[in-house]
């Protein structure tokens, strides 16, 4: 993915993005140290001090770690000195083992101090201005529509990075409701650009357009268009402008007939279908379609798989923020296995708890952005 935001104004340098396997790899030193800082007072010969791994544990963890992830840190070290210390006994050193406790408490707390500082200054312009403009496409639908409960969400990283370009949109139109949620290619002003480009196809497409395969033709084209526009300067100095792309979900919930889902993937995240009971179903496609703007390498442009939509389930639609999710051991978040069994009254409550748990699993803020969308069909229809 490129990073195409520009460079803050004033001629500031352009900051290079923290890759996620950075982040895991940063993430594992504070471990490790607080483990080495346990092992060597327990191994150590006396005169030795495990202190140095300890205070070194949280100024590592604070610049690319979450508020909570810092402060976990900062306590275990702070009480892993304190029981190497009981452990080690003081004996006539007493002063200089409460020194050692003093210096890596001391320690903790600039650790959290540092956090905040380096959060304050993560929001270059560039980033600022892509985030206003992503929230400025991405509306809040109506929380009901054509009789169907909905709702979505959108969570922006704070990365350096830059913004994404996710999106969604849902609306009603004269073949059912037709819904999108997608990811462009891309970082920045231009991925939000794009992202537009797809959101401005889409919501003319879904109204006049017969089939999700037309619809996402439609798409496609306006896409190849964006792509002509040599002259675009957010995309003039970029190598590879001209290999946009967009990873999408299309389905629909035909007019007349409540219990029929449709749904067209284009290279997407597959959905899931929750029924009230807590039961699930991951909808992968039987014809796997290539992302928009990519048929040409190809020809693969799916079909729509077509399921029963039950009365009161939820049909849940995500960008791989959420499933890209890493844990501080680099393991993925699992969407099915994390929801599978619960029940969910809405779908506001199902995306909420879906936040959560994925803030819970990266311990903190995301690394990428996440969109998230879901409709409820009622009961007794």
């Amino acid at each position: 993915m490129r990073d195409g935001a520009a460079p803050p104004e004033g001629g500031g340098e352009r900051r290079a993005p923290v890759s996620p396997a950075v982040r895991r790899l940063v993430g594992r030193v504070p471990v490790l140290l607080i483990i080495g800082g346990l092992a060597f007072g327990m191994a150590a010969p006396p005169g030795c001090t495990a202190a140095p791994f300890f205070a070194g544990a949280p100024p590592v963890a604070a610049p690319l770690s979450s508020l909570r992830t810092t402060a976990l840190t900062a306590l275990a070290a702070t009480l892993g000195e304190i029981w190497t210390v009981v452990y080690r006994g003081a004996g006539p050193s007493r002063g200089a083992a409460v020194t050692e406790i003093v210096l890596v408490l001391g320690v903790s707390l600039l650790a959290l101090a540092l956090h905040r500082v380096v959060r304050a200054g993560g929001h270059p312009a560039a980033v600022q201005e892509a985030a206003a403009a992503q929230r400025a496409v991405l509306s809040t639908p109506p929380a009901r529509l054509a009789g169907f409960a909905v709702a979505a969400r959108y969570r922006g990283t704070r990365a350096a990075s830059g913004t994404g370009g996710d999106l969604y949109a849902v609306q009603d139109t004269p073949h059912g409701v037709r819904l999108i949620v997608g990811d462009v290619r891309g970082k920045g002003l231009p991925a939000v650009a794009s992202a537009m480009t797809v959101l401005g196809a889409f919501r003319e497409a879904a109204d006049q357009e017969a089939s999700l395969e037309a619809v996402a033709e439609r798409l496609e084209r306006a896409l190849e268009r964006e792509r002509e526009r040599g002259e675009d300067p957010d995309r003039s100095e970029d190598p590879d402008w001209s290999e946009d792309f967009a990873t999408a979900l299309l389905a629909e919930l035909p007019a007349g007939e409540p219990s029929v889902l449709r749904v067209l993937n284009r290279g997407h995240p597959a959905p899931l279908l929750l029924a009230p009971d807590g039961g699930l179903r991951e909808l992968l496609p039987a014809e796997p379609g290539l992302p928009l703007g990519m048929s040409a390498v190809g020809g693969r442009t799916g079909r729509p798989d077509e399921t029963f939509f039950p009365a009161g389930a939820l049909l849940l639609c995500f960008t791989d923020g959420v499933s890209a999710a890493r844990d501080l051991f680099g393991r993925s978040y699992h969407p099915p296995g994390r929801l599978r069994g619960g029940r969910f009254p809405g779908p506001d409550v199902l995306l909420d708890t879906l936040i959560e748990d994925v803030t819970r699993h990266t311990g903190g803020e995301p690394a990428d952005d996440l969109a998230l969308l879901a409709v409820q069909r009622p009961m007794g229809e």
